[in-house]
């Protein structure tokens, strides 16, 4: 009877050994209590914030989507917001971003009043990464992910180049060009223009293009820079402005050409262009970018005369891969996207350090080969069908 009760009592032992191990292989399984017992950090319980400036600019919105779907492509928690072009509102969503435990934040800035929410971010130990648009004036960050923005102004440059014939113009029959920039607010904005006008002030100062209103050589002449800026990207703004122009300095002047920093804005202008009869024939060649639908279809019909393709899906794809490697403490390699150095090192240049800036290439985009946006499936079949596109 002994021998019985012995061979139960080690049964029961093993039993409840065995049942401790299994307690305890489950690692990174779930307790009784549904509390995640998994040690270390994982990109499944990892927040990704993503913090794009605004809506009105159809962009913005498809980067928001992208930049989520790719985080979440690779295992993370992704929240995006949008700040309605309202710094104020941007900062209080970082700030839930940061209280929500988010390890890293990408930001598209509305403006410099981001910085005191990126050093509320540093402060936190929470890594931020700029997207498409500079933090000026902070210190607190140490990524940058855009395209070359000096070559995006210089395809604007050379459209304009191209569509006039500047080559073969002459200063007895000079053509005419009215500048618009994008927002003060924006640091791209000075680097589009900066590099369009590194194009077309050659031309201009041979005698052969004529300036009809501001003349900025560059966008260091800040008061006449000002004056062609276009506060937040606001159509409406460019498009008043475009009248007024038509109404006065341009009144009796039929412009050949118009710099226009984005699409948005181009179609604005236009709309105001088609509202004169002097360009109802005849529109002026009117520069763009972001390659939007509507402006891909406007240049397909023969109005906007070129954009610039920034494919800013590929854009996303890369920040996010350039998050994943900041979270793991990995060496940074970005398929498709080179580290500014020597000439294009300003382009990191916050005003209070060189941060590391990560460039990707845009394209030229004209009638000719107004296709690839399509062919690299940057619009869905419905977008394509509501803009006119066949």
């Amino acid at each position: 009877m002994k021998k019985i009760v012995l061979q139960f009592l080690v049964m029961m032992a093993i039993g409840s050994f065995a049942f401790v191990g299994c307690q305890k292989s489950g690692s990174g399984g779930t307790s009784s209590t549904g509390t995640s017992t998994s040690s270390g950090d994982s990109s499944s319980s990892t927040l990704i914030g993503i913090a794009m400036p605004e809506t009105h600019v159809q962009r913005w919105q498809k980067d928001g989507a992208a930049l989520k779907s790719y985080a979440e492509s690779r295992g993370y928690r992704a929240e995006v917001a949008y700040g309605d072009a309202d710094q104020a509102v941007q900062n209080r969503q970082i700030g839930n971003f940061l209280t929500n435990g988010a390890k890293a934040i990408i930001i598209g800035s509305v403006n410099e009043g981001v910085i005191s929410a990126v050093a509320d971010a540093a402060q936190d130990k929470v890594q931020v990464i700029a997207y498409d648009r500079i933090i000026s004036g902070s210190a607190d960050y140490d990524y940058y992910i855009t395209f070359n923005n000096f070559k995006v102004g210089q395809f604007q440059g050379q459209g304009i180049e191209q569509g006039l014939n500047l080559k073969a113009a002459t200063a007895d029959a000079p053509k005419t060009i009215t500048l618009f920039a994008g927002s003060p607010t924006d640091g791209n904005a000075f680097f589009f223009y900066d590099g369009a006008m590194s194009v077309l002030n050659p031309y201009i100062e041979q005698g052969v293009l004529k300036v009809v209103g501001p003349y900025p050589q560059t966008s260091k002449d800040s008061a006449n820079f000002q004056r062609i800026a276009t506060e937040n990207w606001q159509a409406p703004i460019a498009k008043t402005r475009m009248e007024n122009l038509l109404n006065n300095d341009a009144k009796d002047v039929v412009l050949d050409a118009v710099l226009a920093p984005n699409d948005t804005l181009a179609r604005a202008i236009i709309e105001a262009c088609l509202a004169d009869a002097k360009y109802t024939s005849k529109l002026p060649v009117v520069t763009g970018q972001d390659a939007e639908a509507a402006s891909t279809a406007s240049i397909k019909n023969g109005q906007q005369y070129m954009t610039v393709f920034k494919d800013t899906t590929k854009l996303a794809e890369a920040a996010v891969i350039l998050a994943d490697q900041i979270v793991k403490l990995q060496a940074i390699n970005i398929p498709g996207a080179t580290l500014a150095s020597e000439d294009l090192l300003s382009i990191g240049d916050t005003g209070k350090k060189v941060v590391k800036a990560y460039l990707l290439e845009p394209i030229l985009i004209t009638k000719d080969n107004w296709k690839v946006p399509v062919d690299a499936n940057f619009y869905t079949t419905e977008e394509i069908t509501t803009n006119g596109l066949k």
